[in-house]
């Protein structure tokens, strides 16, 4: 069977820089019905837990460091005994939540494997300076996190974020995707590739 992907979307907070907001995230699971990897474990463990429905989790991926995105990442790793990966540019914001504990590195082109299906991780600073997306060739699918949403680039106007990064990162390592690429978000409603792209100038012209 081939890898397919499951959302699941939890609520709580998001906290930064003195604020806190409510959020929904997605939280998104690429596999089949043996083996798992859960991205962006957010707010809820058991509704996590329950999606997950006794599969392998061979992966737990951070897409950045943002504490309503890795709230959940150790309690899933000790229910499950998987590993926790992040980009190494967050660990000042993971160690805010799980100080102590220090996840497997990400890098630029690591190739993740899953349910015999690629997993390629794009680092795409902006939004945090170690955010990634996941983009799997076979499933014709990003997840992009934070850095695309429907309707443009993830918020910049925080701690280690930049606007001109963001930008950057996504004409260089999303919109060269194929235009009917999927895009699932870290919250929010999916989007193609293709239809973001369309407003990019628009976003650079808005600047920020």
């Amino acid at each position: 069977m081939s890898a397919r992907i499951e959302r699941v979307v939890t609520s709580g907070t998001f906290s930064l820089d003195g604020g806190t907001w409510d959020v929904d995230n997605n939280v998104w699971l690429i596999g089949d019905d043996s083996d798992v990897i859960v991205v962006d474990p957010a707010h809820d463990l058991d509704a996590i837990v329950a999606a997950v429905n006794g599969r392998t989790v061979v992966n737990i991926v951070c897409t950045h460091g943002h504490n309503d995105h890795i709230g959940q990442a150790v309690a899933l790793a000790t229910a499950t005994g998987a590993p926790i990966t992040l980009h190494p540019a967050d660990q000042m914001l993971w160690n805010v939540v799980h100080e102590g504990i220090t996840p497997a590195p990400l890098a630029d082109g690591d190739l993740l494997t899953v349910a015999r299906t690629d997993v390629r991780v794009i680092h795409t600073p902006g939004h945090s300076p170690g955010g990634v997306c996941l983009y799997i060739p076979e499933l014709a699918t990003v997840i992009t996190g934070d850095t695309l949403f429907c309707g443009g680039p993830g918020a910049t106007g925080r701690s280690f974020s930049d606007f001109p990064t963001i930008l950057d990162s996504i004409r260089e390592s999303l919109l060269s995707l194929p235009g009917d690429t999927r895009v699932l978000t870290g919250h929010g409603d999916e989007t193609t590739i293709g239809n973001e792209s369309e407003h990019y100038d628009e976003w650079v012209a808005r600047g920020h």
